[in-house]
């Protein structure tokens, strides 16, 4: 900690800590749950406020998740009004809010605070806001090569959360609520934060620190550590497909094997998974993003423009063009 830096919040403490949650429409509703519920439920348990927590957006009206369902917040959000942490949760559509007035708001409270964090594209207003620079972050995987690109003053990581002094960052949902529960864990002791995540029957799998991966296996890592194993190579080697005999190779097995694996587990060839994955990656950035499709192509593997379209119509029953066109 610098001399210029308040305590850190992720310290035994007994104070209540307030925190306001500045909620934009476009956000995800389990990132917002994922940032608050852990906290509500850790009042509950220990029979105190100790974190006095409230929502606002920038209107003062309900932002709207992804999902369509609204968020109830208390007003509008006002830079002015003391509070020990800020929290910018947000999702699709951020660069239609980063105006000037909101990032000089968020300088402002972030000043007067003693923390401030983005959640999920919350971190994109954080960073406009130059609130990261010099220090290292995270966003969700899905943005980050275009986030280090944005923003080559921030040591990007593809970690699930990251803590940088007074800034914090997490990449979606899940690692929102882990994020919390180390707030409640590092605040309260690891007896609140067991009774917090037994609330949600929560088994906390992950480190801070652990990559966040292109396809959640969730429990299959269990089931077979081989499928695992070649689902991760596939994912890390997207802009590059490795051949299936290459994937097969580096699992451990032969590739007849592991197509019986993908077969058995998954219900197709390990060759038609990976284009699905490949393609799926190609499909968000046509509807989310403004790159060229020649772009797209590379990153996604495609020796060219005209092999992406072709492959993009099979899977999807339009050309990617026509599918930004709307």
């Amino acid at each position: 900690m610098t001399k210029s830096e308040k305590p850190t919040i992720f310290r035994a403490e007994h104070e209540t800590l307030k925190v306001t949650f500045l909620v934009f429409s476009g956000s995800s509703i389990m990132c917002v749950a994922s940032a608050v519920d852990p906290l509500r439920a850790a009042n509950r348990i220990s029979g105190e406020t100790l974190f006095d927590f409230k929502l606002v957006s920038v209107t003062g009206e309900a932002p709207v998740t992804t999902c369509g369902l609204p968020v109830a917040v208390s007003g509008r959000f006002d830079a002015a009004e003391p509070t020990d942490v800020l929290v910018v949760v947000a999702g699709f559509g951020t660069q239609n809010y980063a105006t000037s007035a909101l990032l000089a708001g968020l300088r402002r409270a972030a000043r007067a605070a003693r923390a401030c964090g983005g959640v999920e594209a919350g971190t994109w207003l954080v960073a406009r806001a130059g609130l990261l620079e010099g220090r290292s972050a995270t966003t969700h995987w899905e943005d980050m090569e275009d986030f280090s690109a944005a923003f080559p003053g921030v040591d990007v990581r593809p970690d699930r959360y990251v803590i940088d002094g007074p800034v914090f960052t997490s990449g979606g949902a899940s690692p929102t609520f882990d994020l919390m529960l180390h707030l409640v864990r590092t605040r309260l002791g690891m007896a609140v934060a067991l009774d917090v995540a037994s609330v949600f029957i929560y088994d906390q799998a992950r480190a801070a620190t652990d990559a966040q991966p292109l396809v959640s296996l969730g429990r299959l890592d269990g089931y077979d550590p081989r499928l695992a194993q070649a689902i991760r190579l596939m994912e890390s080697h997207v802009d590059q497909p490795l051949t299936i005999d290459a994937v097969a190779k580096r699992a451990g097995v032969t590739a007849r094997t592991l197509e019986s694996i993908f077969r058995k587990s998954i219900g197709e060839t390990p060759g038609a998974y990976y284009l699905r994955l490949r393609l799926s990656a190609a499909r968000r950035l046509v509807v989310d993003t403004r790159i060229a499709m020649a772009d797209i192509a590379g990153r996604t593997g495609f020796s060219s423009a005209a092999a992406f379209s072709r492959a993009f119509s099979r899977a999807f029953g339009e050309a990617p063009v026509r599918l930004r066109r709307g």
